[in-house]
């Protein structure tokens, strides 16, 4: 007989609600609890006296330290995500009690899904990181405020092609001592603005490698920069967001879980793909295409590449080439798509990023899961550039074979 009572918790910023279902008692037991943790502490002790207990919650803006005080005091306490709670499409009534009863009940019978509870320090990094992402969304906010206040009043830089270089801020310095009257006030104040906001980035930014450069993420963080586009934050992020990667069974587990696999709608017979899921964790989906969409061009000698490589294990070295070869000739194949349809008067084809997913899931995160592999890398490339060409000769003359690159 199974004495496991499982308990659903509805959390609150005031106010707890526990849904208590005993093997001894056939109803359920609802208790309203405040939000002192002691109270809840308090609770489990008593509960624990008749056998084991296992608890859940939703994830919500709660955080994880019901979790954490549950976990040290020795309670298995699981955090659901909320998306993957199976509803009845029919149920209109939703109340604090209902939901711990059904969180309890979904819970016993296994119906719940598990979210991944992060470490303190690796919490405490990713909140400092999205702190980053916010001023650099602020700082770019406040430039299209700056370009589109002036354009209105006439004020269109055509000094240079690009805006926001050395040049362009040399023009509004001057203009914002020509100018007079509400738009020269306006003007000053949103380039302070814009200042301190990049102040505040590079003070971000500086505490970010401090970080990067501490024992327990210097080594993970080198070898994921030795991937074409991917750099401190990018490799700071990526290792924050996924935390443990061993609780992924493959790469193409981890892509799905950041939603970088196609949509399917397939039955019988028929298969249809579409574009990317775009389920999972919009920050880390995001970086992951930035860095992908590094290798679309042809890459000649990079002598910053080369030094971020200098010193690292020929086998991490490796699995970098081979991901920059794989991922160029995947968009030089696309490319060489799109060119044909244009030849044929077709309309253009949509390039979903669904079709980057295979050489992105078997590459991008690679370098620091098989840091122990023995590569030879010289072989490698070797065997890369006599593989034979795949396509004719189109466009520039090469193909991507031809596009070796040198060793670092």
């Amino acid at each position: 007989m199974d004495l496991t009572t499982y308990v659903g918790l509805d959390v609150h910023a005031e106010s707890i609600t526990a849904a208590i279902l005993s093997a001894e008692n056939e109803k359920p037991e609802v208790l309203q609890l405040s939000s002192d943790l002691m109270k809840v502490r308090r609770l489990f002790r008593r509960l624990a006296d008749k056998g084991p207990v296992r608890a859940c919650y939703e994830a919500s803006g709660a955080g994880f330290v019901l979790q954490r005080v549950l976990a040290r005091d020795g309670f298995h306490c699981d955090v659901i995500a909320p998306s993957l709670i199976p509803r009845k499409p029919g149920d209109r009534r939703k109340t604090d009690r209902l939901d711990a009863l059904m969180l309890a009940q979904l819970y016993r019978s296994g119906h719940l899904t598990p979210v991944h509870v992060p470490t303190e320090d690796h919490e405490s990094l990713r909140r400092l990181l999205r702190l980053r992402t916010t001023y650099h969304q602020y700082c770019t906010a406040t430039m299209h405020r700056i370009s589109g206040v002036l354009r209105n009043h006439g004020f269109v830089f055509k000094e240079g092609k690009s805006t926001w270089t050395k040049k362009h801020r040399q023009w509004l310095a001057c203009l914002r001592q020509n100018l007079t009257g509400p738009l020269q006030t306006a003007l000053a104040m949103e380039l302070e603005h814009l200042e301190y906001l990049e102040t505040q980035q590079r003070t971000l930014d500086a505490g970010l490698e401090s970080f990067a450069s501490s024992p327990q993420f210097r080594i993970p963080t080198e070898a994921l920069c030795c991937l074409r586009g991917v750099k401190t934050l990018t490799a700071l992020t990526l290792l924050c967001e996924i935390d443990d990667i061993r609780r992924f069974a493959s790469p193409r587990a981890l892509m799905a879980y950041f939603g970088l696999v196609p949509s399917e709608r397939s039955s019988g017979d028929k298969e249809h793909r579409g574009p990317i899921t775009k389920a999972g964790n919009i920050h880390v989906r995001r970086l992951l295409v930035e860095a992908a969409w590094n290798n679309r061009h042809r890459a000649a000698a990079d002598l910053i590449l080369n030094r971020r490589r200098q010193g690292q294990p020929p086998a991490i070295v490796a699995i970098a080439l081979k991901a920059q070869h794989r991922l160029y000739k995947k968009f030089w194949h696309l490319d060489q798509r799109k060119r044909c349809h244009y030849r044929r008067g077709q309309r253009t084809p949509r390039l979903y990023l669904g079709h980057l997913e295979s050489t992105t899931t078997d590459n991008l995160l690679t370098p620091y899961i098989h840091r122990e592999e023995s590569t030879d890398r010289r072989m490698l490339v070797s065997s890369m550039r006599s593989q034979p060409a795949c396509l004719e000769k189109a466009g520039s003359g090469r193909t991507p074979n031809d596009a070796a690159l040198p060793l670092a």
